[in-house]
Formats: structure tokens, sequence, C-alpha cells
């Protein structure tokens, strides 16, 4: 079993942000699986339901985050109803954060949304969430 599982999204080739996130954790002292760059929705589930980790993360660079993610989480959703999942980085392209991403990126059913890359309340996030180191 992992804590978290990073993934990119499905249309983002980015990795740096990946290996970053991957060292952030571990260095909260969380087990991490990290599957890398333009993850298909079909290989997400299936490393969820194969890992259970206790949080999903989802990053995006390319600006696609809130398109791609809007996908993503219904159908990682769908197969596994009880994960946790939360997705931050660039999520449109146009640079600017918007309140409405984040409504409609919950309602869909992300537990968490960090716009441009706050990484404090990520930290703050990793830090009360009931993951398997600690727990």
């Amino acid at each position: 079993m992992v804590d978290v599982l990073v993934a990119g999204t499905v249309s983002d080739s980015h990795t740096w942000n990946l290996i970053f996130l991957q060292l952030f954790c571990e260095e909260r002292g969380l087990r991490v699986a990290n599957l890398g760059p333009c993850v298909p929705d079909a290989l997400l589930v299936a490393e969820t339901v194969a890992l259970r980790p206790g949080v999903v993360v989802l990053s995006s660079v390319n600006g696609h985050g809130y398109t791609d993610g809007l996908v993503t989480v219904q159908v990682l959703k769908a197969a596994v109803p009880d994960a946790r999942v939360v997705i931050g980085g660039k999520l449109g392209i146009d640079g600017r954060g918007r309140g409405e991403w984040t409504s409609a990126l919950v309602d869909a059913g992300f537990d968490a949304v960090f716009q441009g890359g706050d990484l404090e309340a990520f930290g703050d996030y990793l830090a009360g969430a009931p993951l398997a180191v600690g727990s």
C-alpha cells in the first residue's frame, strides 16, 4: 500500500512537477507511487484499485487540468467511489485561478483543488489527511 499516488493528467506530458510532488510528499514521511505523465484513466483506475492509496494526487502544468480533471475524477470515482482525489497546478490556459473551476471540480468528485501550486495548502491537506503513515 502507498499513502499517495501521484499522476499527471491525461494530456499533460510534464514530469518535473510530478517528481517535485513525490519529493514533497516523501519529505513528510509518506510512501509515494508516481505514475508519471499522460496517465490514461484506465491505468489510473487500475493502479488505484491495486495500490489503495490514501489519496490520489493529479497534477497539471499544461493548463488543461480543469478539462482533463472533470473527466478523470468521474471515471475514477465510478470505479473506486471511496477514493480520495485531489488536483492542483495550472488548471486553465489563461493562468488565472477561477472559483467556478474549483466548485465544478469539487462537484465532479474531487476532495480538494489546489490552484496555482499552493503548496502550503497542499501540505496542510496532507498533514490533516488520514493516510496510512501515522494513522
